[in-house]
C-alpha cells in the first residue's frame, strides 16, 4: 500500500512539471517522423552525427555538402547517448549507406545496423575508448567500414574523406565538384584545426582556450532538427570571432574576481587566539 502511494505521488509530481522543464528526449518524435518519411521516400543515405559535439556537427556539415553537391538524397540526424536512436528505428526501406560521424555507438551498435538494415555502415571516431570495441578483421562484417584514428579528429577525417570522394567528379557541364567554395575553405579549415587540438587535448594553437570558451555556447545549437540553419551557420563560423568572444568572457571573469578580491578582509578567530583567516 505504501509503495502504491509512493508511485502515485511520483506520477503526480512528474505530470506537474511543465513541459519546458522536463528532460528533452533526443530520440524525439521529430527524429522518428523524419526516419519514417525517409523510409517512404526510400532515401538511400542516412547520416547520424554525435550531439552535442563540435566534431560531430562539422562532420555532418561535410556529409551535407557532399550529398548536396551530387544531388544525392540524404537524411541527417543528431545522435545522443542520452537516449540514442535504436537499431530498429533505422530500418528504412531503400537504405544503402549509414554514416556514423564522430561516434560508433554502444558496443555492437554498428554491427547490428549492418545485420538489421542490410546496408553499408561507415563510421568515424578518434577516441581511445572505442579501440577495445572495434571488431577484429575476422569478425568485422564486409559491409562495415570503420575509420578510427586517434591522431586525427573525426571532423578532419570526415572532411578529408568526402573531399577525396568529390575530387575526381565533374558535373555534366564539365564543372569540377567541390566540397567547399573557395571563399569558405580557408576559414573552415582553420576552425577544424582548432577543433582538432581540443579533441586531441593538444592545446598548442594560439588562443586555443579562448576559442574553446567562445565555442561552448554553440553546444545547444548543434541539433539540426531544432536549428534548421545549423549548417549555414557553421559555414560562416570564424575562429577570430570565437577567440574574441572567449577573450571577452575571460576578461569579464577576471574583472569580477578582482572586484571580489578588493573586498577581502581579515577575520580574527577567537579574538586572535586561534589565528586569522581571510
Amino acid at each position: 500500500m505504501v509503495m502504491w502511494s509512493l508511485l502515485r505521488w511520483k506520477t503526480k509530481i512528474a505530470s506537474a512539471v511543465p513541459p519546458l522543464l522536463r528532460p528533452r528526449s533526443f530520440r524525439s518524435d521529430a527524429a522518428l517522423e523524419a526516419i519514417a518519411k525517409a523510409s517512404e521516400d526510400k532515401v538511400p543515405n542516412l547520416v547520424l552525427y554525435n550531439y552535442p559535439s563540435f566534431s560531430g556537427a562539422f562532420s555532418a556539415l561535410f556529409a551535407r555538402q557532399f550529398h548536396s553537391a551530387l544531388n544525392l538524397p540524404c537524411l541527417i540526424l543528431p545522435f545522443s547517448s542520452v537516449e540514442p536512436l535504436r537499431v530498429e528505428d533505422l530500418s528504412m526501406e531503400g537504405l544503402e549507406r549509414c554514416y556514423l560521424l564522430d561516434f560508433l555507438g554502444p558496443r555492437g551498435y554498428a554491427e547490428e545496423i549492418t545485420r538489421r538494415a542490410s546496408c553499408n555502415v561507415i563510421g568515424f571516431d578518434h577516441r581511445q575508448s572505442v579501440l577495445p570495441h572495434i571488431p577484429s578483421r575476422e569478425d568485422c562484417p564486409q559491409n562495415l567500414t570503420l575509420h578510427v584514428n586517434v591522431e586525427k579528429s573525426s571532423s578532419t577525417a570526415v572532411y578529408e574523406y568526402f573531399s577525396a570522394k568529390v575530387a575526381d567528379i565533374k558535373h555534366s557541364d564539365g564543372a569540377v565538384v567541390s566540397l567547399l567554395e573557395p571563399q569558405d575553405r580557408d576559414r573552415v579549415e582553420m576552425v577544424l584545426k582548432y577543433i582538432e587540438h581540443i579533441d586531441l587535448r593538444r592545446w598548442s594553437l594560439p588562443d586555443i582556450r579562448a576559442f574553446s570558451i567562445g565555442l561552448k555556447e554553440w553546444r545547444s545549437k548543434f541539433n539540426c532538427l531544432t536549428n534548421p540553419y545549423l549548417f549555414e551557420q557553421l559555414l560562416v563560423m570564424k575562429s577570430p570571432e570565437l577567440i574574441a568572444k572567449g577573450n571577452s568572457y575571460i576578461s569579464a571573469r577576471q574583472k569580477a574576481a578582482e572586484k571580489l578580491l578588493n573586498k577581502v578582509f581579515k577575520v580574527r578567530l577567537g579574538r586572535g587566539f586561534y589565528g586569522d583567516c581571510l
